[in-house]
Order: structure tokens, then sequence, then C-alpha cells
């Protein structure tokens, strides 16, 4: 038999005042949360503030009761658990708390949004540093050009560099991948993870595409130097890169 998943949002929001685009986001976030997105359907929105109803079909209520059971916990899908904190921060940003009742449990998740405390943020805090990456987009119109930089864990986008120094950068577009120099903005949260929020980017260089190994052999073949009596050189220049300015 089909259930219904109701996202209640105490506010003074009422269907006749949500605003659309809002709507979407808080449907989008419940929809991610829930998962099963073939089998999970936008059924109304009811009154007393405003309530989303969503209405899972048969064939998938075992796998969307587990998956919120997760989320209740704290250890659900990984997902289900960002969605979770999507839909709390909508909340708190409309000044609201909110539930996700189930028909057959009552309230399975509650939401804290304007009740959550403020995360603490340290900072800023500047730095000067690298980034490597490959060129995945260089334009605008201000005084400092924007740049992004795609590498294998995220994309930078917080990068800008002088008009000069973009249109030496542009060359390299989509090619192989470069290393900027200059100065981060860093934010710590509570939680000890860093964000970066901005980089002035001075100067750069173009990564060679061998392989490190091939590198190593390249310098020993060139002589003078003890590179030949290190007996794991590979080891060593890994060593040196962790170690070189990375923000603790």
């Amino acid at each position: 038999m089909a259930i219904e998943y109701r996202l209640r949002i105490d506010s003074d929001l009422s269907p006749e005042t949500f605003p659309m685009g809002r709507l979407a986001d808080y449907l989008s976030s419940l929809a991610k949360l829930l998962g099963q997105p073939s089998n999970v359907h936008f059924q109304d929105i009811l009154k007393g503030s405003s309530i989303l109803v969503a209405r899972v079909d048969d064939v998938v209520v075992s796998n969307v009761r587990e998956r919120v059971r997760g989320v209740s916990t704290g250890f659900g899908p990984k997902d289900a658990l960002k969605a979770f904190d999507e839909i709390d921060a909508l909340l708190r940003q409309d000044n609201a708390t909110g539930t996700l009742v189930s028909e057959h449990e009552g309230i399975v998740i509650p939401f804290p949004g304007k009740g959550r405390p403020e995360p603490i943020v340290f900072g800023p805090f500047k730095q000067d540093g690298t980034l490597d990456g490959q060129v995945i987009r260089v334009g605008g119109t201000d005084d400092t050009v924007p740049v992004h930089l795609r590498d294998t864990d995220a994309i930078h986008t917080h990068l800008h560099a002088s008009p000069e120094v973009a249109r030496k950068i542009a060359q390299h577009l989509l090619g192989p991948t470069i290393r900027i120099h200059g100065t981060g903005t860093w934010f710590r949260g509570g939680d000890g993870t860093w964000e970066l929020k901005s980089f002035k980017i001075t100067d750069f260089e173009v990564l060679g595409d061998e392989p490190l190994s091939e590198v190593v052999r390249d310098i020993r073949k060139a002589g003078g130097s003890q590179w030949n009596e290190v007996p794991d050189p590979v080891r060593l220049l890994i060593e040196h890169r962790r170690d070189d300015g990375e923000v603790q």
C-alpha cells in the first residue's frame, strides 16, 4: 500500500504566499531525502503553515522507510543526509522549523531550522600557496578576471587574475595541468574544515604530464646531483610535496 510523507514547514508562509521558486527548492531537497525518484511523487501542498505531501508507491515503501530512519539516526546514505542539511538550511533562512511526518509513524525527522545554533567560523585567514588543476574557464569584465580550475576532487571557482595573467592562462584552456601561485583567503569551520573563499593568482606554471617516475629518471640522467644516491626518490618527492605550504 502506498504511503505519504509530509514535510511540515512551521513559518508565516502559506500555500497562497509560498514563492514558487522556494517551493521548488524544498521539493527538490525532499525528493533527494526520500530517494526512489521514479516512485515518489508530489501529492499536494496543504494548509496549516505549509505542508508538502509526497506519495510513495507501495513497491518502494520499505526502501524509503529504511532511508528515512537512517537519516533520523544520522547514519543514512550520504545523499540523504546532505538533503537533510539542505532542508534545514532552507528552514533556517526562512526563520522556520519543520518536521517530516509519516502517516503511520508520526514525526520521523525533526528539523531544528531557526533553532539550530549558527556554525562557528574563524577567519578570514590569508596565506600564500598553490593550486593545481586543468583550466576550464577564463572570462569576465571586471578588473580581475575569474578563472576556474578542475582537479581530481573539486572545481575551484573563486580564483581571480589580472587581465595580463588571465590572457596567458587562457592559452591553456582545457589543456595540461597548471599550477597557480598566489594568495588565498580561507575560513575555518568549527569542525576543523577549511573553505577557500577567494584566491588571487599572481603567477602560474604548466606542469608536465610525465609520470613522477619518469621525472626522477630524467633528473638522474642529468647528472651533477646526488639523486643517484637516494634509494627511493619518488617517496622523497611525495613527502616534500605534502609538506610544501599546505594549510593545516
